[in-house]
């Protein structure tokens, strides 16, 4: 088996892991950071796995732990420190979540979406959402707290 050094909401950790371990149950069962969750049964397509990998989101059930040897990895349980970010504070004030099973995966990618785009249009926010799906909201909180999120932070 292989061994792997990653560096975890900025611990590192050298773990031995099978070739075959996928990124997701290597954060949630070896690490035990089980905001990382899995929606879709490893398929891809529910964007609630959303980790940072050196900074980019990506959806850890895609990915083998083998593939992230060397990197950055941030989790949601990294994404603060201290106090909530500007995103989770309008998520929270905007009631954009309500069973919350999506939201850390949402938190990740938007916040790497608004890093890259701090001042989106409603439509580029939507089209920023597509990788997450949400069975609860509509999204329209969501979007709107994305929205204020992104004012907040360019004021």
């Amino acid at each position: 088996m292989p061994t792997i050094n990653v560096t975890v909401n900025g611990e590192r950790y050298e773990e031995t892991v099978p070739e075959r371990l996928l990124l997701s149950d290597f954060l949630r069962e070896r690490l035990s950071l089980t905001g990382t969750h899995i929606g879709c049964t490893y398929e891809g397509v529910c964007g609630a796995c959303t980790i940072h990998l050196d900074g980019e989101a990506v959806k850890s059930c895609l990915m083998l732990a083998v593939q992230a040897d060397g990197h950055a990895i941030t989790t949601i349980e990294g994404l603060r420190d201290g106090s909530l970010t500007p995103l989770q504070a309008a998520f929270k004030a905007n009631h954009a979540l309500q069973c919350g099973f999506c939201t850390p995966g949402i938190l990740m990618n938007m916040t790497e979406f608004l890093e890259k785009n701090p001042n989106p249009t409603d439509e580029e926010i939507r089209h920023g959402l597509v990788g997450n799906l949400c069975r609860c909201t509509g999204y329209v909180h969501i979007v709107k707290a994305v929205r204020e999120a992104a004012q907040s932070t360019t004021r």
